[in-house]
Formats: structure tokens, sequence, C-alpha cells
């Protein structure tokens, strides 16, 4: 029994040191991709609050957090159908030190997109922006216009 409880609390102790080792070298794809896993397995409001806890200055914005939150919930079954899993739009780098990724969000409903806005003002990257939005088809409508095309080919 005593050694049982030995061999769990070791084994116990590599996970946690394994995952808190890891946090503060994840890129932004891999803390995205640990948002969208937690907003499947445990919902919107979580996976926010352990997005946020990336920066440790969005504690001055709980209220905001607050409000996005709810927003969030509301993108619900009831309101934009299955939760069907997420593909990158588009990933920007402005430097080495800031980097943009939107993704589409898949429901049945309609597409929404996510945006992240990561920052690595030393050696840990964490959240400066996050958006969301369901205005893609007007968008690329707007792409599709003859006046972004050239037709000189």
């Amino acid at each position: 029994m005593k050694r049982n409880y030995k061999i769990k609390l070791i084994l116990a102790f590599a996970v946690f040191s394994m995952t808190h080792s890891g946090i503060a070298q994840r890129s932004p794809k891999e803390i995205v991709d640990q948002f969208f896993t937690d907003y499947k397995t445990v919902g919107s409001s979580m996976a926010l609050d352990n997005l946020y806890k990336t920066n440790k200055w969005m504690d001055r914005a709980t209220d905001a957090i607050t409000n996005l939150k709810s927003q969030l919930e509301g993108l619900n079954e009831d309101y934009v159908g299955e939760y069907y899993g997420y593909e990158l739009i588009v990933e920007k780098k402005l430097s080495q030190s800031y980097i943009l990724l939107s993704y589409l969000v898949k429901f049945d409903r309609q597409p929404i997109r996510y945006t992240f806005q990561f920052y690595k003002p030393n050696d840990k990257w964490s959240l400066y922006s996050f958006k969301y939005d369901g205005s893609i088809d007007a968008e690329i409508e707007e792409a599709a216009k003859l006046y972004y095309l050239d037709l000189n080919e």
C-alpha cells in the first residue's frame, strides 16, 4: 500500500513538472490548440480563463473578460449549432515577438472567426488580444470584387 502511494506521488510530481515547465515555452499555436481543447471539453469560460492566464496584466480587465465569457457562452448549440472544430485562416507575423493567428471556427449554422494576437516581450508568449466575429462572408464577397482582381493577365 505504501509503495503504491509512493509510485502515484512520483507520477503526479512528474506530470506536474512536465506541465509546469512546458507552459513557459509554448508557442502561440500550442496555446491556441489548448484553448480549443479546453473549449470543447470544459467550455468557453474555462477556455478563456486558461487563455488569459498567459498574460499577467489581464487581471486588470476582469469586467471585459467577464463580458467576453458571456458572449462566447451565447455561441451555444441553440444559437449556432454543434461545434465541429477549427481551421487556421491566416498567420501574420509583425516580428519575431508579435503574431496574429486567425481561425475559422466551424458550427452547424455558420462559421465564426476567432482572432488571437500574441506578444513575446522577453522569453514567453502571452495573449495580447482575443476577438471573435461572424463577418467572414462579407469580407470574402468584398475580396471577390473586380477591383481587387488583376485583369491584365
